[in-house]
């Protein structure tokens, strides 16, 4: 079995959904510290040539608050879900394939969410739904596995019976014990993902690393060849 481990996003980019797709079980890190400025609650979308960020509110409680304890901020009398659907809506107004994901999307958004969590969830199936991917999700705080850093990794590796860990691009290539991994039988292989080009609305140059919503909505039913068929999706590298 190989399996991949990461912290819930709020409306992932292309790689987080493309490492998805290469294991047999993706384990959502949900039970790990809340981070600010991170992608748990915010994502960057395309908006007149420019990447701008769409950030959901949250209560700012404690520092150790965990991502899955995480509550929102409804406090606004002006709904932020409802503003950021007409924000998306500006955004991808020249997007060929908009409408097709508009109504799904909008129920998400506009919804009563009162954890990160949930609304995490909701807003990864929708996009796992549109791709066509179809791993299983795990999510760690169901699994009470004790440990920090790269012995969490290796202890949530143990717990659901992987043999290998496809690990991702960042803090863990730094503080994963790979030698501490061999020694319990699960081998580390890094994830290798080239970032596919596509026509995007609005100027040129391409943007990379932006919400999957942006291809979504640029490239309709073609959008899970392009992510996960090198032969459709040219690489980033290769069109520079």
């Amino acid at each position: 079995m190989i399996v991949a481990i990461h912290q819930p996003h709020y409306l992932p980019w292309l790689g987080y959904l493309h490492r998805m797709a290469q294991v047999d079980l993706f384990i959502v890190l949900d039970h790990v510290q809340f981070e600010r400025r991170n992608y748990q609650n915010r994502s960057q979308i395309r908006l007149e040539g420019e990447a701008r960020w769409l950030s959901v509110p949250v209560i700012q409680g404690s520092q150790k608050d965990r991502i899955v304890d995480k509550r929102l901020d409804n406090g606004d009398p002006r709904p932020w879900g409802a503003t950021q659907f007409s924000t998306l809506k500006h955004a991808y107004r020249e997007a060929e394939h908009f409408a097709a994901y508009a109504g799904a999307l909008r129920a998400i958004l506009e919804a009563r969410w009162e954890r990160l969590a949930e609304l995490n969830r909701a807003t990864l199936q929708f996009l796992r739904d549109a791709l066509g991917i179809r791993t299983p999700l795990v999510y760690s705080s169901e699994l009470d596995v004790p440990g920090a850093k790269s012995e969490l990794i290796l202890n949530l590796c143990k717990a659901v019976g992987a043999q290998r860990l496809l690990a991702g691009f960042g803090g863990s290539r730094a503080y994963l014990e790979v030698e501490a991994f061999a020694r319990e039988g699960v081998s580390v292989q890094w994830h290798e993902f080239k970032h596919p080009t596509y026509r995007q609305c609005g100027p040129q140059p391409f943007m990379p690393g932006l919400a999957a919503l942006d291809l979504l909505f640029n490239c309709g039913p073609q959008s899970r060849a392009i992510l996960l068929d090198p032969v459709v999706g040219q690489p980033l590298r290769a069109a520079a």
